[in-house]
């Protein structure tokens, strides 16, 4: 079974399209509903007509609410319900192409070792489809020096054993943002990953309520998620590659922070500069 887990906030006016796109599936069609995928809502706290739209498509869905918490808190909820032996997520903006789940499928089954995959994607923007750019290129193997600059593995084209979970954790309940981020560093350090070069997921951006447009200087939390990493079993190149990543985003935070003024924070970033700074791979 593969269960579908689809964590939402106020976005009622996109969610219809992305749990039809899960039900679409060419994979979960050729095979008796409702024996083989599992489709899990969980609201975390909406005020609009989100519930409205889930009793309106007359499907058997797992609706589930909680009081808002955050996007980790409602992935890791519905993990917890989870029955299937794959977890996939979709969140509630974006869209999968009706073929995603059965080429994924083929994959995990014809190499049983492998614990995820994901999928190139096409992204559209205020409704117009834009090309990634050239630093969001994506890699098969074992790509952690890949996910440090930026958050390479989205989760809405991702297909998981559930077994990963049970391995390396949930999701960090304490990161507003780049949960993702923090998770890829985790998923990758510990095994491979493989990537589908077909665009397989649709990602809808550019709307006015994304985390990414709330929070500024978005690598404040990936410095976070960097200092925690050096507390895994990393080897010393790893741990070389993570202290220039810390100096180099906290950089640029000391120079955002200067340029508004608040000097405190800049200090702070200055300080994280000297003390991360490698003048050598062995330092």
């Amino acid at each position: 079974m593969i269960s579908v887990i689809i964590p939402t906030f106020n976005r009622a006016g996109f969610l219809k399209e992305a749990i039809q796109s899960v039900l679409d599936q060419d994979y979960f069609q050729k095979r008796h509903a409702g024996e083989n995928f599992e489709i899990i809502v969980i609201d975390d706290g909406s005020t609009d007509r989100t519930k409205d739209v889930i009793h309106s498509l007359d499907q058997d869905i797992r609706y589930i609410y909680q009081d808002n918490r955050g996007v980790s808190a409602a992935r890791n909820a519905g993990f917890r319900q989870a029955r299937g032996d794959f977890i996939a997520f979709l969140d509630s903006d974006d869209l999968w192409k009706k073929e995603k789940i059965g080429i994924q499928m083929s994959l995990m089954n014809t190499l049983p070792r492998a614990m995820m995959c994901y999928t190139e994607e096409s992204w559209v923007r205020h409704g117009v489809f834009v090309n990634p750019k050239k630093r969001h290129q994506k890699y098969s193997g074992w790509i952690f020096d890949k996910v440090l600059p930026l958050c390479l593995i989205s989760l809405s084209s991702s297909l998981f054993r559930k077994e990963v979970f049970q391995k390396i954790g949930l999701f960090d309940e304490d990161l507003p943002v780049c949960e993702d981020y923090d998770y890829g560093i985790r998923l990758t350090h510990r095994y491979p990953v493989y990537f589908l070069t077909r665009p397989l997921i649709v990602k809808r951006g550019g709307h006015e309520d994304q985390l990414s447009r709330k929070y500024w200087g978005m690598d404040r939390f990936r410095v976070k998620v960097l200092q925690k990493s050096l507390s895994m079993d990393l080897t010393p190149r790893q741990i070389y590659l993570v202290r220039q990543e810390i100096a180099k985003k906290s950089r640029v935070l000391m120079n955002g922070f200067e340029k508004r003024g608040q000097t405190v924070e800049a200090a702070k970033y200055r300080k994280l500069i000297d003390m991360y700074t490698c003048g050598r791979e062995n330092s």
